[in-house]
């Protein structure tokens, strides 16, 4: 009865914990990133990890929608807050209340972790980061050209190759005033319109052939089991098809997207994309780049206009071994329509956003994420608990010299001592017993050699006979530093 409770130590479900070799990848990687978008003349803004949750436009979870939703709380006035789902939303929150401080447009970028009270699922989880750029205050379709330029700039200063990515594009009044023509319009076909969007957005994955199948009435996949179409008729079928299999010179011109081109929504769409593909074209964004692409479906509802993915065309296995590309690593398009929630006056916005965690992972598929080029420490060891000071004046030349070092500050003794630092991944340790005091020496060991070398020894004698891997130095001064800088390099 009197046994203390004691919590089990255990990651939170849904959440990850990170280690150094990611945490320093990532890092490198989000500061390429940066000096993309700097040099595109975006400022760095941050925006609280808490918002009102009115404020995010979300519901709370287990109330409006359980399972889905955002990380809530009261504070002491009873007011809803919540961790923030996105870092769209927080943008326009900050422009709506400081929009007589800014300049219009607004071009900025920030970077940050986000939560989400959903299911987690294999490489799904509830807290991640994301990297944004948007410009908020500008119409043109200049501003969504330009964020489409970044981003495919930002994939090669990620030393990503052409043919290795692209960015596709569309536009959401395309696809809106499509599915008008075909009559999908009205709330009672919001459904069927969903199912319509999804067939769409799978045409990369399963071909015309899988993509009519979800238009039509379903479709069996390779285990058995059966997704529901939307259940069109077949001339709504071949109208869709008609838009995903036609690039957009076809769309603007041919008889069979006449009726396409009568709806107005399409027409604003068709133009939108058309000014977007001269900017392309005239600033040498190529197809090999840049695209037009009908399928493009982005899931936010709160899309006006262009919408964009950039996609890595990096082949990779899925579950069953078979070859598949890598996918979507970022997207975004218009949302003239979010500040208004604050402000009641439309104000148009474009914006990008990357998936840090993801593309991170896709860089190290193939060998293009950055290395860590920082070592593990140059350990000193403690051979004397009465000498700690002597210790640390070696550890401290070495940090003013430029290495990364530190004394053990534990209280095991020199075999404990030595376990540590070959856990640490110490390429060194430095050994100053009583007799390298009285010769004011060190011995300098090199841990990964003296690893290598002791598996050439057969017998425990021959391995005490021999000091492997190791030099005397003095103990201080520029020689001391000259000898460690000298292994490290070995």
């Amino acid at each position: 009865m009197n046994k203390p409770h004691r919590p089990k130590a255990r990651v939170a479900k849904g959440f990850r914990d990170i280690g150094p070799d990611e945490i320093r990848g990532i890092r490198q990687m989000l500061a390429k990133i940066e000096r993309v978008y700097e040099s595109y003349g975006f400022e760095p803004v941050e925006q609280p990890f808490i918002e009102y949750t009115d404020a995010l436009g979300k519901f709370l979870p287990d109330q409006d929608r359980p399972n889905a939703g955002v990380f809530s709380f009261q504070d002491d006035d009873e007011q809803w807050l919540s961790l923030r789902y996105d870092l769209t939303a927080p943008l326009a929150r900050y422009v709506a209340e400081n929009s007589q401080k800014i300049p219009t447009p607004y071009r900025s970028y920030r970077q940050g972790w986000v939560f989400r009270n959903e299911k987690p699922g294999p490489g799904r989880y509830r807290q991640f980061m994301q990297f944004d750029a948007d410009t908020v205050g500008s119409a043109s379709p200049a501003a969504d050209a330009e964020v489409c330029m970044m981003a495919a700039d930002t994939m090669e200063a990620l030393r990503l190759e052409r043919g290795q990515y692209v960015m596709k594009v569309n536009n959401r009044k395309v696809l809106d005033g499509a599915l008008e023509v075909i009559g999908l319009d009205g709330d009672e076909n919001t459904t069927r319109r969903l199912i319509v969007l999804r067939a769409m957005d799978k045409l990369d994955k399963l071909g015309p052939s899988g993509v009519r199948l979800l238009l039509g009435t379903g479709r069996k996949d390779e285990s058995g089991d059966f997704t529901k179409g939307a259940e069109l008729v077949q001339s709504q079928i071949d109208r869709v098809m008609v838009l995903l299999e036609n690039p957009i010179d076809a769309l603007r011109a041919d008889d069979s997207a006449a009726a396409f081109r009568a709806n107005t929504k399409f027409s604003e769409g068709l133009t939108e994309l058309s000014a977007m593909q001269t900017i392309f074209d005239v600033a040498g964004y190529g197809p090999d780049r840049i695209k037009v692409d009908p399928s493009v479906v982005r899931g936010l509802e709160y899309y006006t206009g262009p919408v964009f993915e950039c996609e890595l065309l990096i082949p990779t296995m899925d579950e069953d071994g078979k070859p598949v590309r890598f996918g979507s690593v970022g997207g975004g398009g218009r949302y003239d329509d979010l500040v208004a929630r604050f402000t009641g006056q439309q104000v148009p916005a474009t914006g990008f956003s990357i998936g840090v965690s993801r593309l991170y992972s896709a860089l190290k598929l193939v060998g293009k994420a950055e290395e860590s080029a920082t070592l593990a420490p140059v350990v000193v060891l403690v051979m004397d608990k009465d000498r700690q000071g002597d210790y640390w004046r070696m550890v401290q030349e070495l940090r003013a010299a430029g290495i990364r070092a530190e004394m053990y500050v534990g209280t095991a003794g020199m075999k404990a001592q030595m376990k540590y630092a070959d856990k640490r991944g110490a390429p060194l340790v430095i050994i100053q017993g009583g007799d390298e005091l009285a010769l004011s020496q060190v011995q300098i060991k090199d841990l990964r050699l003296g690893s290598e070398l002791a598996t050439q020894i057969s017998s425990r004698e021959e391995y005490a006979s021999q000091r492997l891997a190791q030099v005397m130095a003095p103990d201080s001064g520029p020689e001391f530093v000259a000898a460690v800088k000298k292994a490290l390099a070995q």
